[in-house]
């Protein structure tokens, strides 16, 4: 896998799994701040379409993880 798509893997679970823990209509319902957390995976992903810059994928490439085409 490419940098870029390991980013946006880990982004997706993310965001499916702070929703689960976030909204009152789940089974796995913990609390609605989990919701924050979606909101700031979705704020990063915006931040780096504008900038083309994010952080995780500069530490993955640094790992030695191909950047993507």
């Amino acid at each position: 896998m490419t940098s870029w798509q390991i980013v946006r893997l880990v982004a997706g679970a993310f965001i499916l799994v702070s929703l689960a823990l976030g909204a009152p209509g789940s089974p796995l319902f913990v609390n609605t701040w989990w919701l924050a957390f979606t909101a700031f995976v979705g704020a990063n992903l915006l931040q780096s379409a504008l900038t083309r810059w994010c952080l995780m994928e500069s530490l993955l490439r640094k790992l030695g993880v191909p950047p993507g085409c």
